[in-house]
């Protein structure tokens, strides 16, 4: 036993001196998220509902983008555990390019569909709050693309406190922003709606900024920025960003199918009632910390893989992780007993109805069990993720979360008459199905990596 510890000993303080920042980051944006809906609620129903609808169109694109950004990690990875810091320049440079070039299309995309907003079946009563909060969280998503490839590019070469800072003062702008802007503070307009999207909006304009300086000053990234300047006139630009985006785009369908399942969740639960559709966003919003805490391990697990990826150490792959999934296990411990001793406390923190917190009690075991559940999966994914191997979590993706997932849903919630309860369930199975996958792939991979064969 104490030969097993100290075998791990390195690797649980690394990761969790890579995972904590972003832990800590990931908790700040949840805690924003939390605030912004609180200060929009208190100004009006109306602005709630209308925020409400813009954000859940909104809230795929932003998943996507971030899953995106995701795949330049591994890549940035192995290339700062070779020390080759003029090649993580290069791969930042392609990394910038293809997630701007994506966000542009989403804009677009979203930017078309601004003109059919009054086909969607809202009350009109929301429209002349819905739109002009619809085109600046448009605008949002470029400067956000920027900022999450910038991030990622820092993850990746073991900086996470540099972003982490970051965020925790563009959050705070943005808290600050909505203070001054929805009720008109200190002499400020009263914006409400809009003042939300303004101070959103400036607050991720600063961040990408602020990213971007670090990059321009800092003595310790001047060799990136000579990468950047040299991939310039580098013919092989191209195929470099090829390679960023076949990384990449496989990280963000995933993302983006992995949210559609939680969305359709939601429409599921809506069948059955405000109150049960009620319960089941509360659970889901208490949720949120636990998962932030798993994917910012996730993180660190996906650098430190990426890391000896570089220098062939397959033996050190696999023992991050494993020490990652004993990490993710005892944090799924600790919130499992959380749920378990103060679960109705919690759900009644966010409404006081009765009958929403009775709707909700049904979900104690399945929330419990999600732990398990999602941080495994969550741990060798990102594993996966380190190798550059990224086309198996499309697949993963697909076969558990649409074509397991969504018929177990309909089963359980609707043909076992569970409710949100089925629903829940359903979650489970899917990130089980997905967690023996990525498993799997995780240990093939690294086995055909040994052996010299070719990876995909």
């Amino acid at each position: 036993m104490t030969h097993s510890l100290s075998r791990y000993r390195r690797e649980y303080t690394d990761l969790i001196r890579l995972g904590l920042p972003v832990i800590i980051t990931n908790m700040g944006i949840v805690m924003v998220a939390f605030a912004d809906t609180l200060m929009v609620g208190r100004y009006g129903t109306r602005e709630l509902g209308a925020a409400a609808f813009v954000n859940s169109i909104f809230i795929l694109a932003t998943v996507m983008l971030v899953g995106l950004a995701g795949g330049i990690t591994p890549l940035v990875g192995r290339l700062y555990g070779r020390r080759d810091n003029h090649g993580v320049g290069a791969y930042m440079r392609a990394g910038v390019r293809v997630n701007i070039a994506v966000s542009l299309l989403f804009t677009a995309i979203l930017g078309g569909l601004y003109f059919f907003l009054d086909r969607l079946g809202q009350p009109d009563e929301l429209l002349p709050l819905v739109r002009p909060y619809y085109l600046v969280m448009l605008a949002t998503l470029v400067p956000s693309a920027l900022f999450n490839a910038l991030q990622q590019t820092s993850n990746g070469c073991t900086d996470t406190s540099t972003p982490m800072w970051i965020i925790v003062g563009a959050n705070s702008l943005n808290v600050l922003g909505n203070w001054l802007l929805i009720g008109g503070e200190l002499g400020f307009p009263r914006l409400g709606l809009l003042g939300a999207g303004i101070s959103t909006l400036t607050a991720r304009i600063v961040g990408a900024l602020a990213m971007m300086a670090v990059y321009r000053f800092s003595a310790r990234r001047r060799e990136f920025v000579e990468g950047w300047r040299i991939a310039r006139s580098d013919g092989k630009r191209r195929e470099v960003e090829r390679e960023v985006w076949l990384t990449s785009y496989p990280v963000m369908l995933q993302s983006g199918i992995e949210c559609f399942l939680w969305s359709f969740g939601g429409v599921v639960c809506g069948w059955f009632g405000t109150i049960q559709l009620a319960s089941f966003q509360v659970v889901n919003t208490i949720s949120q910390l636990a998962f932030m805490t798993y994917i910012g391990m996730g993180v660190a697990i996906s650098v430190r893989v990426a890391n000896f990826a570089g220098t062939s150490n397959f033996e050190a792959m696999r023992r991050i992780s494993s020490a990652g999934l004993h990490i993710n296990l005892v944090l799924a411990t600790i919130f499992s007993c959380v749920y378990y001793l103060s679960f109705r406390t919690l759900v009644h923190f966010f409404t006081p109805d009765e009958a929403v917190i009775i709707g909700a009690l049904p979900l104690v075991f399945p929330l419990i069990l999600y732990q398990y559940c999602d941080s495994i999966q969550l741990t060798f994914a990102n594993a996966l993720r380190g190798t550059s191997v990224v086309r198996p979590l499309l697949w993963v993706a697909l076969g558990s979360y649409l074509c397991v997932g969504v018929p177990s849903m309909l089963l359980l919630a609707v043909g076992c008459d569970l409710g949100n309860a089925g629903v829940y369930y359903s979650f489970n199975i899917a990130l089980l199905v997905a967690a023996v996958a990525f498993s799997i792939f995780f240990r093939r991979t690294l086995s055909r990596m040994a052996a010299g064969m070719p990876k995909h």
